[in-house]
């Protein structure tokens, strides 16, 4: 068998410095000096620098911490676009599942690049396409351009504090969980449910 080789500890071992002549060293502080000349002849320019302003999204006064007021039955739900294929897939309809899980009136909420989005998934997504259709469904219009539904929803819930997003969605639901006060809707155990609203009977008990 062989030894093990003896390790020494090294002592008083100490972090390489540059040595404080080192040109590289003298070449950042003439740049320093530089960029303070330039500063002070700007004026106060240094201080503009630090004082940059920041924006702050201002709370809705409907949001208690995280607790919105303005939820409420009848509850207002936006649909995504893979929420409806996943419906189809667990045999859902979603106005019925939608009620089940939070034992009130549910309006289903369709925005028009939802729509364009199915349109454009072709034949394989006619069933949700037709679903979407539903005229129990309301449409909600979109004046931006193109059809890409996250940015779309993630609006649209800035703007008014008062829906549900209902999404499978992992990034989509990163971007959620990013503005208080907005449940989302998932599908669970071929169910629904719902997340960020601890009062609604669907909820999982914690």
């Amino acid at each position: 068998a062989m030894g093990k080789a003896k390790k020494t500890r090294k002592f008083a071992e100490v972090k390489r410095l540059l040595n404080p002549k080192d040109q590289r060293l003298q070449v950042k502080s003439a740049q320093q000096e530089h960029l303070l000349k330039g500063k002070a002849k700007n004026g106060g320019g240094a201080k503009a620098d630090e004082d940059e302003t920041k924006q702050v999204d201002v709370a809705p006064n409907s949001l208690f911490f995280s607790f919105n007021k303005q939820l409420g039955p009848p509850y207002h739900i936006i649909l995504d676009t893979n929420f409806i294929n996943f419906s189809i897939q667990n045999k859902l309809d979603p106005m019925k599942a939608s009620m089940d899980c939070l034992y009130a009136k549910c309006t289903l909420y369709i925005t028009d690049c939802v729509m364009g989005e199915l349109e454009k998934l072709g034949q394989k997504y006619r069933v949700a396409l037709r679903i979407a259709k539903d005229p129990r469904f309301e449409r909600l219009p979109c004046t931006h351009k193109g059809i890409y539904a996250d940015d779309c929803i993630c609006e649209r819930i800035k703007q008014a504090r008062c829906y549900i997003v209902a999404t499978c969605d992992r990034d989509l639901k990163r971007r959620i969980r990013k503005v208080p006060g907005v449940p989302i809707m998932y599908i669970t155990q071929r169910k629904y449910s719902i997340e960020r609203m601890p009062e609604a009977f669907g909820a999982p008990k914690q």
